[in-house]
């Protein structure tokens, strides 16, 4: 597996102004928070790690929550100052951070601009005012053209925005909708997924006692079917199972994961990848707070086998739609090829034309027919080797 230092860095800022009835993210909300000691805290971590694992040069940068744009300018650039102190930045460095459209007006769109970011994501998951209520989301449609408008204003112009899909009594009809008025606004980049309904969340208490009425598997799958047809008839390239994007404006920090390449995590729940090992950090923001003072803050630390590197290997990367390579693959794993270790689920899954290969890399890929069934292809490669071999 790759063993060189990261060069993709993920920092959490766990705080929101609310918490949406389908979020189960490691946050918080915002009334009370000891906001500028977890700054200090995370500015510890930041000394720390560089002092634990030298970064060479920092390629992407992408900091989420959480809703990062809770904080107030003067944190803003007090938290952008300590990263550019700690890391160093690729001058092409894709700096991207995560946005609530309720939370960003003009001076802390320009705060984040001077201090190095580059790309915003807006989670705005629907343009239905009614629906965005229903699922504890705090901005309206209004809120969403301001801050479009606030961030080219302050200079950006590489925006994406989240939209959802299989939600409480959401229509085909609502989500085409709201499809077309994204397309109106001309990004680069758009993100659409679907519900999931995970366990601590009002949605799931909901959902137990059958008072959450979800639309049927065939209505998402219209869904999906609607957002992938659109999008590819204004231009944007489907690259990601999820993600839609002109070319050239793929996220490039989210194309880490999918590689399974390393990458830092900072900040207090966040993962991170390096040397083999994976770590989750301690969750909760005091907690966090208190370990980070004096040590790095982990909650636990896990070396990863090259059976499970393997496995996530083939999970994540066919997730791109230009699938997986056998030549990476070799890279990743010496002495190993793709065929060797996956030879029966593969057969299998080209057999059901749900993968075809890839003759100019050994690689394999999604097929249209496999595209609305990732998820059925991905849990193929789970569990496949025994744990712990090599």
């Amino acid at each position: 597996m790759l063993m060189h230092a990261p060069r993709a860095l993920y920092i959490h800022i766990p705080f929101c102004t609310n918490k949406c009835h389908y979020c189960d993210f490691n946050s918080f909300v915002l009334k009370g928070q000891p906001v500028d000691a977890y700054l200090d805290a995370l500015e510890s971590e930041m000394k720390l790690t560089v002092a634990a694992l030298p970064p060479e040069t920092i390629d992407t940068v992408f900091v989420g929550g959480g809703t990062p744009t809770v904080l107030t300018p003067p944190q803003m650039k007090r938290f952008l100052d300590s990263v550019h102190r700690h890391f160093p930045l690729s001058p092409n460095v894709e700096f991207s951070m995560e946005a609530n459209p309720g939370t960003t007006d003009l001076d802390k769109l320009t705060a984040m601009y001077e201090g190095g970011v580059n790309r915003i994501s807006f989670g705005v998951q629907s343009f239905d005012n009614g629906l965005l209520e229903r699922i504890g989301r705090i901005h309206n449609t209004d809120d969403v053209y301001r801050s479009i408008e606030n961030a080219k204003k302050a200079g950006f112009t590489n925006l994406s925005i989240d939209l959802m899909f299989g939600l409480p009594k959401q229509t085909v009809e609502q989500l085409s909708d709201s499809v077309d008025k994204a397309l109106q606004l001309d990004l680069t980049h758009y993100s659409l997924y679907s519900l999931k309904v995970e366990e601590n969340t009002l949605f799931h208490k909901l959902y137990e006692r059958n008072e959450l009425p979800l639309p049927t598997e065939d209505e998402e799958l219209a869904m999906f079917m609607v957002v992938m047809n659109k999008l590819n008839a204004a231009g944007y390239k489907h690259y990601e199972i999820s993600n839609f994007a002109l070319p050239g404006k793929e996220s490039r920090h989210n194309s880490t994961y999918w590689r399974n390449e390393p990458y830092y995590g900072l900040g207090a729940g966040a993962h991170g990848y390096a040397r083999g090992e994976r770590h989750l950090n301690i969750k909760g923001v005091q907690p966090y707070i208190d370990a980070a003072n004096k040590r790095l803050p982990r909650l636990e630390t896990n070396a990863i086998s090259d059976a499970e590197a393997m496995e996530d290997f083939m999970m994540v990367g066919l997730r791109l739609l230009q699938g997986v390579s056998g030549d990476a693959f070799n890279l990743q794993f010496p002495g190993h090829t793709m065929e060797e270790v996956f030879g029966e689920q593969l057969n299998r899954l080209v057999r059901d034309g749900l993968l075809e290969a890839i003759p100019s890399n050994g690689g394999y890929r999604l097929t249209e027919k496999g595209i609305p069934l990732g998820n059925e292809v991905f849990g193929a490669f789970i569990g496949v080797l025994p744990v712990g071999s090599e």
